[in-house]
């Protein structure tokens, strides 16, 4: 897949991705990982990444999975083509709100994409699910031993998490404060 193509297929991804970036994640699989550019694998911890990076999950996907394929141009052009369709959306909404507002044909037809964006949302957690436990790839393969299974439950992270929720939303310290300390347990600990 040329650049160019793969800048088409984010413009695509970024003009039918309603309900946020989550929705993304299920266009992007299907639109990459099925055409062979990158494993399922690394789809995943790119999730990973792209979801502990600040930003929108969507955009943080199209800049990596740019910058994997064809560097910082791949970046800065599959970034750009993922944000244009919602930038122009919006300006379109802007200009047309007041008559848009009352519309019984918007109100139902918004009413109707909720609960399919809740779907499209549910699929990668599902997805994710079933890769990581239930058919763990083979860099993960110590989950059908019994010591595998405790050490994904280990009680020291739980613990910490248990710490970090707690500075987070009890003491109010600042969620880059609590991504610090995490980096650095994760770090020194395991």
């Amino acid at each position: 897949m040329s650049l160019l193509q793969l800048a088409f297929t984010f413009f695509y991804i970024g003009l039918f991705t309603i309900g946020g970036g989550q929705v993304a994640i299920t266009l992007m699989q299907q639109a990459i990982v099925s055409a062979g550019l990158i494993s399922q694998e690394q789809f995943y911890n790119m999730i990973a990444i792209s979801e502990s990076t600040p930003g929108p999950i969507g955009i943080n996907m199209a800049t990596y999975i740019g910058y994997e394929l064809y560097g910082v141009p791949g970046a800065l052009i599959v970034t750009c083509a993922q944000v244009l369709p919602s930038i122009i959306i919006i300006l379109i909404i802007a200009r047309f709100l007041k008559s848009f507002n009352d519309n019984p044909f918007v109100k139902g037809s918004l009413a109707f994409l909720r609960p399919v964006t809740t779907g499209l949302i549910l699929v990668p957690v599902i997805q994710v699910i079933m890769f990581t436990l239930i058919n763990p790839p083979e860099s993960l393969s110590v989950l059908t031993t019994l010591e595998g299974w405790k050490g994904l439950f280990n009680p020291i992270p739980i613990a910490a998490y248990g710490v970090f929720v707690f500075l987070l939303f009890k003491v109010k310290l600042h969620p880059i404060g609590v991504i610090i300390l995490g980096a650095v347990f994760g770090i020194v600990f395991l």
